[in-house]
C-alpha cells in the first residue's frame, strides 16, 4: 500500500475507533440504566448486571459502527481539505478515485467487522441473553415463594403465601392486583402450586375467589372458582420468550428455514431470509457509506469557510438512503420474491458515490472552482 493510502487509512481508524467508542459509551448508558433499574428492583446482583450489560455490547457495537465509519471519513477528509493537504495531493496528479482508494480500503475493514458481528457474535450473545433472562426469571419466581411475607415484585402487586409444604405446595394465598387504573383485583386461594411451562411459570390456585372492584362505579364483583391459573411472567419483568426470533438465529439456517423452525419461531419465510439477506446488506452498506461520504466532500475544493454545505449534504443523504431501506424492507418482509430488496440500500449508495467520484474528475470540475472561493486551486508554498 503506498504511503499517503497508509497515512489516509490511519487518520480513518484513529478517527473510527475515537467516535465508536463515543458513540458506544451514549447509547450503553441509555440502555444500562433501563437494564439497570429491572435487574436491582428483581433483588439481583451487580454480577448479573455486568453480565446482561456485557452481552448486549455486541448489538450497540453492531448499530454504531456504520454510524461512526461515516463520521470519521467526513472529520477527517474535512480537516485534510482545510489544511490543504487534499489540494496538494491533488496538484500531484491524484484524480478524485485515486484519493478514494483509501477510504474504500477504510470501508473494506468496516464491512468485516459488521460481517462478524451480524452473522456471529450478534446472534450468539442474543442467545446467550435469552437463557440469562430464563435464569433471571426463574430467580425470581424462587424469591417469591417467601412464606409469611408480604411480596411487592413489581408496582400495584402485592403477594403472600402463609406456608409452603414439604411437597412444594403453597397455603392460603392472597394476590392483589391494582395496576389497572380503573379496577382492583384481589385473588385468595386455600391452596397453590406452581407449573412451570414453555411460555414461563404459573401458579394454579385452588378453592378460592376473585373480588374486583370498579373504581369508577364503586361496585364489587366476587367469582368463586375451583380452580384458576394465573401467570407469573406478570410478576416478572424478565420472562421467558414464547418463540424463537429470527435475529437469534444463524445465518446459514435461516437462509434455508426448515418447516420446523418456521413453526418455532412464528415467523414467514419471507421475513426468514429477509432477516438473512439484510445482515450481508449491512455489511455492504459499512463499505460504501465511508465511500460515498469522501466522494461527497471531493465535491468541494479548499475553502477558507469550511465544507459545511458537502457536510451537511452528506448526513441529508445518509438519512435518505437510511429512510428509503426502512420502507422497502416491509414490502421485502412480506413476499420472499422480493428479497433482493435487502440490498437496494448499499446499491443505491455504491452507484452515488460512483457518480459523485466521476462528476468530480471531470476536466471542467478540476479547473472549476470548487465552493466559489478563487484560492481554492492555489497550492501553498
Amino acid at each position: 500500500m503506498p504511503r499517503f493510502d497508509r497515512y489516509l487509512l490511519r487518520q480513518f481508524l484513529v478517527l473510527f475507533a475515537f467516535f465508536t467508542l463515543v458513540l458506544v459509551m451514549i447509547y450503553w448508558v441509555n440502555r444500562a440504566i433501563s437494564l439497570f433499574d429491572q435487574l436491582i428492583a428483581s433483588g439481583q446482583s451487580a454480577m448479573v448486571f455486568v453480565e446482561f450489560t456485557a452481552l448486549t455490547l455486541p448489538g450497540v457495537i453492531r448499530l454504531v459502527l456504520p454510524v461512526s465509519a461515516f463520521a470519521a471519513v467526513i472529520y477527517v477528509t474535512n480537516r485534510l481539505m482545510a489544511e490543504s493537504e487534499l489540494v496538494v495531493v491533488q496538484a500531484t496528479g491524484y484524480s478524485p478515485w485515486r484519493l478514494a482508494r483509501p477510504a474504500l480500503y477504510f470501508g473494506l475493514i468496516v464491512g468485516l467487522l459488521m460481517s462478524i458481528l451480524t452473522h456471529f457474535a450478534v446472534p450468539a450473545t442474543r442467545i446467550a441473553l435469552s437463557e440469562k433472562r430464563i435464569e433471571v426469571a426463574e430467580d425470581v419466581t424462587a424469591q417469591l415463594l417467601t412464606e409469611g411475607r408480604f411480596m411487592h415484585p413489581a408496582p400495584g402487586l402485592t403477594f403472600y403465601i402463609r406456608e409452603i409444604t414439604p411437597e412444594g405446595e403453597l397455603q392460603d394465598i392472597f394476590l392483589n392486583d391494582a395496576r389497572r387504573p380503573d379496577q382492583r383485583t384481589t385473588y385468595t386461594a386455600e391452596s397453590a402450586l406452581i407449573a412451570r411451562e414453555a411460555s414461563g411459570p404459573k401458579i394454579v390456585m385452588f378453592e378460592g375467589m376473585a373480588q374486583t372492584l370498579n373504581r369508577e362505579t364503586r361496585q364489587l364483583t366476587t367469582t368463586e372458582f375451583a380452580n384458576f391459573t394465573y401467570d407469573l411472567g406478570a410478576l416478572i419483568p424478565l420472562s421467558r420468550a414464547e418463540r424463537t426470533d429470527p435475529r437469534d438465529l444463524p445465518t446459514w439456517e435461516i437462509l434455508s428455514p426448515s418447516p420446523e423452525l418456521l413453526e418455532a419461531s412464528w415467523a414467514s419465510r419471507a421475513r426468514m431470509i429477509y432477516e438473512a439477506n439484510i445482515r450481508f446488506s449491512h455489511a455492504l452498506l459499512a463499505v460504501a457509506a465511508p465511500v460515498l461520504g469522501f466522494a461527497i466532500l471531493m465535491l468541494g475544493g479548499f475553502s477558507r469557510f469550511g465544507m459545511w454545505r458537502q457536510i451537511i449534504a452528506a448526513v441529508i443523504v445518509m438519512l435518505l438512503i437510511d429512510t428509503m431501506d426502512k420502507s422497502v424492507a416491509r414490502y421485502a418482509r412480506e413476499d420472499v420474491v422480493l428479497f433482493p430488496l435487502a440490498y437496494l440500500a448499499p446499491a443505491v449508495t455504491f452507484l452515488l458515490a460512483s457518480a459523485l467520484l466521476w462528476f468530480s474528475a471531470l476536466p471542467q470540475r478540476r479547473r472549476g472552482d470548487g465552493n466559489g472561493d478563487q484560492s481554492s486551486h492555489e497550492v501553498p508554498a
